[in-house]
This record gives structure tokens, C-alpha cells and sequence, in this order.
């Protein structure tokens, strides 16, 4: 049976999950709490507003509200990469060989482990940023689609077009596809080697998280009465399939989702603080947490997949450990 320990923190949790193994909560009042052998925290910045583990999940990028950019490992210590005086960091990408990027209003940086930067300036403003799986391609969301970068190239930026606004942006871990989350109660997405377009739609709600399964072949998210799990794994993605619905509840909403590391399973959590797992194959469910103060807002898994952080908009987090 899953134990919980829990942790009232009392701020919003926007991300909750694992560095060397040890459990992270980080709140929008810019501190970050841990557990290693005893609660630990540090102050990231003055008002957080984004941030993303990075590549080898060693250290997390986050930017604020004080125009910072910061790197922050799992020992507590805040190293600034950037700062924009006056400026709040909207989104923030960790890339491979220690890149980051980051946006604030209508303009993207990509900045390089050997401290090298590139602007990226766009007519409207830009909404999320993310790294393709190799190299140093950016992908940027914004009004009207989304748009393709090679940092540190001159090549001609490649624009995907779909009317709306587009407010997040994530690829698949094998870099065929491109998908966005939209102001508008959908996700959109493009295949890249044709940039053909793909309409997710039927959601009651704003899509606000997102998970892949391990090795890329479900994408599944927030925003329905259940989470709605789209397949990837063919040639065509999710065109012309449904979705697996899975941790169906008819009276509150999906609002956070973390695929397990290892097995096609999906923990869910809800808005009233339920935390559900589900299995992709058979759709059985097993109850990880009763109903809380709060709705669930990130959640995480260790490697091996055993421990599940959570955190809420209440600030009531936990730790549950899972027995198999």
C-alpha cells in the first residue's frame, strides 16, 4: 500500500519532483524546499514564474519576477545565468550541453554553457519556449503558432502557422512532433517532416500540464473530467485516433499529470487534491491520495519510479511511496 508523508508549505507549488534522488518543492514566493535528510530551503528569486529541470535532471532553470534567470542544484546553491533588470522571465528551456533559454515579453534568448548568447526577436509576444530532443533547436510559442530556431546559426527560422493564441510548447522525445498548448480549450500540433497539422480538441478546460510516457509513444494531459492520453506511437501521431480517457471523474477536473519513468502508467491528480494511478493497457485505477486543500498543480516520479512528489496550489505537498 502507498504511504504519504505530507508537508504543508502554505504557497502555491508550481513544481514538485526529484534532484539526486532527493524530493523538490518549488513556490511561487521564489523559495524552494527539499528533502535530504532533513527539510532544507533557499531563496531563488523574489516572485517565481517559471521554471524546468534541466537536461540531466541535475539542477533546475528558473526565472522570475526580479528578471533573473537562475540555476539552482540540488545542494541549494543559486547561481544567476542572466538578469533583465526590470523585466519578468515568463518561460524558461533547459537544452542539451547546458543551454538555456529564456523570454520575456516579445523576445527569446538562447544562452550557451560557455556564456554565448542569441536574441530571437518576434512581432507578438512569446509564450513558451522548449528544445528539440538533439541540437540546438528552439521552438517558440506565440500568437498565431509557433516558430522554429537554430541557435547559434543564421538560418531562416521556420514559422508553423495555426490561428489562435498559443501559450505553451513541448516536443516529442523523438523530435517528430511539435505540440502546444492554446488559450482556447485545445492542444495543437505539427509533424515536422511534412508540418502537417494535428487538432487536439474536445477539452472542457485549458490544457495546463502535460507528461510523456517513457519512451514517447502517449502524451498525456490535464483539462477533461479524466486525463486524456493521446498515442503517438505511429507514423501519424494522434490523427484520426481517440484518446485513451483514463481516471474518469464526473465531478472535478484533471489538473496535473506525470507519466511513470518506467511503466505505462500515469499519475493523476485532481482538483480537489485526489491523486489517482492508472494504467494505460487495462484503464485499472489505484487510490494514491485521498482528497486535500487543494487542487494538485506538479507532481513528480524518482527514477526508479518508487517515490511520487506532489504539490498543490494550497502549498499542501507530500511524498508518497509507492509499493509494488
Amino acid at each position: 500500500m502507498p504511504t504519504i508523508a505530507p508537508i504543508d508549505l502554505g504557497s502555491h507549488c508550481l513544481k514538485a519532483g526529484f534532484l539526486n534522488d532527493n524530493a523538490y518543492y518549488a513556490l511561487a514566493d521564489g523559495t524552494l524546499h527539499w528533502l535530504d535528510e532533513a527539510h532544507k530551503t533557499v531563496t531563488m528569486h523574489d516572485g517565481l514564474l517559471c521554471i524546468t529541470p534541466t537536461a540531466d535532471n541535475k539542477a533546475l532553470i528558473t526565472g522570475g519576477e526580479d528578471g533573473r534567470i537562475c540555476q539552482t542544484d540540488d545542494k541549494g546553491s543559486v547561481q544567476e545565468l542572466a538578469v533583465l533588470p526590470r523585466k519578468w522571465i515568463t518561460a524558461v528551456a533547459s537544452g542539451p550541453h547546458g543551454a538555456v533559454a529564456y523570454a520575456s515579453g516579445r523576445t527569446a534568448w538562447v544562452r550557451e554553457a560557455n556564456g554565448k548568447t542569441a536574441e530571437f526577436a518576434h512581432e507578438r509576444s512569446v509564450e513558451g519556449v522548449a528544445f528539440a530532443p538533439k541540437g540546438l533547436r528552439l521552438a517558440i510559442a506565440r500568437y498565431n503558432g509557433a516558430t522554429l530556431h537554430w541557435a547559434g546559426t543564421t538560418g531562416k527560422p521556420v514559422d508553423l502557422e495555426w490561428k489562435g493564441a498559443h501559450t505553451g510548447v513541448i516536443f516529442s522525445p523523438d523530435g517528430r512532433f511539435l505540440i502546444t498548448t492554446m488559450q482556447e480549450n485545445a492542444l495543437h500540433g505539427w509533424r515536422l517532416e511534412d508540418n502537417r497539422n494535428m487538432r487536439m480538441t474536445g477539452y472542457p478546460a485549458k490544457v495546463k500540464d502535460w507528461s510523456w510516457s517513457p519512451k514517447g509513444k502517449w502524451l498525456a494531459t490535464s483539462g477533461a473530467p479524466a486525463a486524456i492520453v493521446w498515442p503517438f506511437a505511429g507514423k501519424d501521431g494522434p490523427m484520426g485516433k481517440a484518446p485513451l480517457e483514463l481516471g474518469l471523474r464526473g465531478d472535478t477536473m484533471v489538473t496535473a499529470v506525470a507519466c511513470h519513468p518506467v511503466e505505462d502508467i500515469v499519475a493523476v491528480g485532481y482538483q480537489d487534491g485526489m491523486v489517482l494511478l492508472c494504467r494505460f493497457a487495462d484503464q485499472k485505477e489505484v487510490l494514491l491520495r485521498r482528497p486535500g486543500k487543494g487542487a494538485i498543480s506538479s507532481m513528480g516520479w524518482d527514477k526508479s519510479g518508487e517515490r511520487l512528489a506532489y504539490g498543490s496550489e494550497s502549498g499542501d505537498c507530500g511524498l508518497i511511496n509507492i509499493k509494488w
